[in-house]
């Protein structure tokens, strides 16, 4: 979510099936959203429970601005689960949660419209 906000941005390059199907999107419910003070701009550390598969996962989400810890725990997101962990600060994040930039840029995070069963991938 380190994008430039750009409305006008071009459509990325064409890919092969194969290369979409690298990127592992799964879906988890958030189990845990605390203050991230330490971080440079503001965010949360998140406990994703995506499923028995791929268990409980960390992350660290600049999503302040359209989301509170209270309309968080027990909401779905998606997040990508196979990039290698980051550290950001002292929190190692292990999945890199999605959301779309509003008209000023903030973001708003992608949920399914209808609850569906935690480590589901995005097809």
């Amino acid at each position: 979510m380190h994008m430039t906000h750009d409305p006008a941005a071009l459509p990325a390059d064409t890919i092969g099936f194969d290369q979409f199907l690298a990127v592992d999107i799964r879906v988890g419910t958030v189990v845990e959203a605390l203050p991230f003070p330490e971080a440079r701009k503001p965010a949360f550390k998140l406990l994703i429970d995506f499923g028995p598969a791929i268990g409980v996962k960390r992350s660290s989400a600049q999503i302040t601005e359209h989301h509170g810890p209270e309309d968080l725990v027990g909401s779905q997101v998606a997040a990508v689960v196979n990039f290698p962990p980051r550290q950001i600060g002292p929190f190692m994040s292990e999945v890199l949660t999605l959301g779309f930039p509003d008209a000023e840029g903030k973001v708003v995070l992608i949920r399914p419209a209808k609850p569906v069963p935690n480590g589901e991938r995005l097809f």
